[in-house]
């Protein structure tokens, strides 16, 4: 079954971004990350390469119901008209399709209280490995538009869902002491280096192709568990890869170590304190500010996380914290209050950017494996 012709930027059709406004020059300027963005989607919703136990029209009804649940009504109805447009629209979704909607709702609402039996619960329903992984990778993706789409929408000043006007708290996470597999498992937020194990199996390297095994070794994924697991979906890891070079990888606009801190920030909210390690290190390093990231680290379940933190920092993390909340609730007095510090178009754009690309890796490391500390 093949789809039906997509607008080349799915992205600036649903947010409606003029092609002369600022923000489309921003984007220009990001050109990878608006390019692989629209390729993460071609790779899920326009392809069916290695999605033939996938059907479209599952993906595209999975996708329709996420995009209600983060309460984006143009992005709902963008998955629904697809679905309707589909020959087969009556098709009654396989058994398994339940199963399904429940690890979507998880990964949407709560990924942090996810554990390795839900995988078990969707392989017992008839699910692949590579399946479970392209699933994972759709309701994350999802999440990731809806907030690229408030993002744009809100710097292009147009008007977005009211989802209540109030400041977001840090999340729930886990607090076992040990993994699934029995490893020492991290119980606080912290800058040290952690490791990450899988729940389901990744593919040994040598179970790729020759062609497979180049992609995988030209980003840097050869050696990695979490990569190889993703590439039981190699066309969706490698836009997915390309996405996130586009967005942390790229010169001028927001610094890097505020792209980092919005990585930390959403990691926090979402509960993963493997992403949170990574990016609150890369931030601290940056900005030579490791006792301001660790603050923001410490905050306890409930709390506001942009609490005692220099003015910019303040309004960054409280940005990127309420879009990090599901449905999110980022609205225009954020973005008002950073035009005030200064930022431009470029600068925002990289702030919505980091943070809602943290809304899809955060949603695959809590809910494929767990982290633990390294002996």
């Amino acid at each position: 079954m093949t789809s039906s012709p997509q607008a080349v930027d799915l992205l600036a059709t649903l947010a409606d971004i003029a092609p002369d406004s600022s923000l489309a020059r921003a984007r220009h300027t990001r050109q990878a990350a608006t390019e692989h963005s629209q390729g993460s989607y071609d790779a899920l919703f326009n392809s069916n390469e290695n999605l033939q136990d996938f059907p479209l029209a599952e993906r595209l009804l999975l996708a329709q119901q996420i995009a209600r649940w983060h309460n984006d009504i143009q992005l709902g109805a963008h998955y629904a008209e697809r679905l309707n447009a589909l020959k087969s629209q009556n098709d009654t979704p396989r058994g398994h399709y339940s199963a399904a909607l429940a690890h979507a709702e998880r990964l949407s609402f709560k990924p942090a209280h996810a554990t390795a039996g839900h995988l078990q619960e969707l392989v017992e329903a008839g699910w692949s490995l590579d399946g479970i992984v392209t699933l994972s990778q759709l309701v994350a993706f999802v999440a990731f538009q809806s907030r690229l789409l408030r993002g744009y929408r809100l710097i292009n000043g147009h008007t977005v869902v009211d989802n209540g006007d109030f400041p977001v708290g840090a999340s729930f996470w886990r607090t076992d002491a040990t993994t699934h597999s029995g490893k020492q498992a991290p119980k606080a937020f912290t800058q040290d280096e952690l490791s990450w194990e899988p729940w389901i199996a990744p593919k040994s390297f040598a179970a790729f192709t020759p062609e497979q095994q180049a992609t995988l070794t030209r980003f840097g994924h050869a050696d990695s568990d979490y990569f190889r697991l993703l590439g039981r979906n190699l066309p969706v890891l490698e836009q997915r890869t390309l996405t996130d070079k586009g967005i942390f990888f790229t010169s001028g606009g927001l610094p890097r170590q505020d792209r980092e801190l919005a990585a930390a920030v959403a990691s926090k909210i979402n509960g993963c304190i493997f992403c949170a390690s990574v990016h609150a290190r890369k931030a601290a390093q940056l900005s030579k500010n490791p006792q301001a990231v660790q603050r923001l680290l410490d905050t306890a379940p409930g709390d506001i996380p942009s609490h005692d933190q220099e003015a910019r920092w303040q309004a960054e993390i409280a940005f990127s914290a309420a879009l990090s909340a599901t449905p999110a609730n980022a609205n225009a007095r954020h973005i008002a209050g950073l035009r005030e510090l200064g930022l431009s178009d470029l600068e925002l754009l990289d702030l919505v950017q980091s943070t809602a690309f943290f809304a899809w890796a955060n949603r695959l490391m809590l809910t494929l494996g767990e982290p633990f500390i390294p002996s």
